[in-house]
């Protein structure tokens, strides 16, 4: 079959269109790819106590920040957290898949209560849940609460636990 020019034009127009389309679906894969393989470092921030210690934490508020988490960190200070804020109370489940640091998960209730605490491994998959339904989860480097003797029930300060008036 032989087509004629303007016939072959159109179809090499569709070809180029679809060619076109599929590296900007391409580009926009690796572009996310390459966004979440680094740590995200530009995050805000906001103090918090566990008595007298100091915490200095990123806040993960967005569920695309939620999700990246401290994923892909090579290191992280000991005072240093993260604290994943949600809307809305709920049983929270966190894994460590591309994490490659080992956590602990404080689960922490509206009021800055500590309701239980979980040692996570790196680079697993392993569900890590809160006992009942919280808004707030810490993590801190591996130990941190362990060393300073915060436990189950004792309680956190900061902007984010003070009471709403």
């Amino acid at each position: 079959m032989t087509l004629d020019l303007p016939s072959r034009l159109r179809r090499s127009s569709r070809h180029v269109r679809r060619l076109a389309a599929a590296a900007a679906v391409a580009a926009a894969c690796v572009g996310t790819a390459q966004a979440q393989q680094g740590p995200q470092l530009d995050l805000q921030r906001v103090d918090l106590a566990a008595g007298m210690h100091r915490i200095d934490a990123q806040l993960a508020l967005t569920p695309q920040q939620r999700e990246i988490g401290l994923m892909h960190r090579q290191d992280m200070p000991s005072n240093e957290g993260m604290l994943f804020v949600f809307s809305v109370p709920a049983v929270q489940c966190f894994w460590m898949k591309n994490t490659l640091l080992p956590l602990t998960a404080a689960f922490v209730a509206d009021d800055g209560t500590i309701v239980n605490l979980a040692d996570m491994k790196p680079q697993t998959l392993d569900s890590h849940c809160s006992d009942k339904p919280v808004r707030f989860v810490l993590e801190m480097n591996q130990g941190w609460f362990a060393k300073r003797g915060i436990k189950a029930g004792a309680k956190l300060s900061g902007a984010p636990f003070a009471k709403q008036r």
